[in-house]
């Protein structure tokens, strides 16, 4: 049979939650590493996207200007990328304001 002193089995816990704690804190460490890791790829994907487009445009635009045919053709390979552009940037640089229905009483 063992027989544990009171000093001990306050020992045996303190140690047991420290072990805990560290496992813990090793746990987020790892969790938050991961994401930041996460958040860089999916900046680096969306970077080879934007540029892969990019060059598919400039592409098309390409050819179609160095073998000229139709002026409706050249108007749309070259109107098309503008008008999507000229959305995008609206959008991102339209500050857009959200009112909240306000409830009976003046509360929100």
């Amino acid at each position: 049979m063992i027989e544990l002193t009171a000093v001990q089995v306050v020992a045996g816990v303190g140690v047991l939650l420290a072990f805990l704690w560290v496992w813990r804190a090793g746990a987020r460490r790892a969790r938050a590493a991961a994401e930041k890791a996460r958040g860089g790829a999916r900046l680096v994907s969306l970077g080879g996207r934007v540029l892969f487009n990019a060059g598919l445009i400039v592409g098309v635009q390409w050819v179609v200007i160095a073998h000229p045919g139709s002026p409706w053709v050249l108007l749309a390979v070259l109107g098309v990328p503008a008008l999507f552009s000229a959305f995008t940037l609206t959008r991102a640089l339209t500050v857009e304001t959200h009112s909240e229905r306000r409830r009976r009483g003046g509360r929100r």
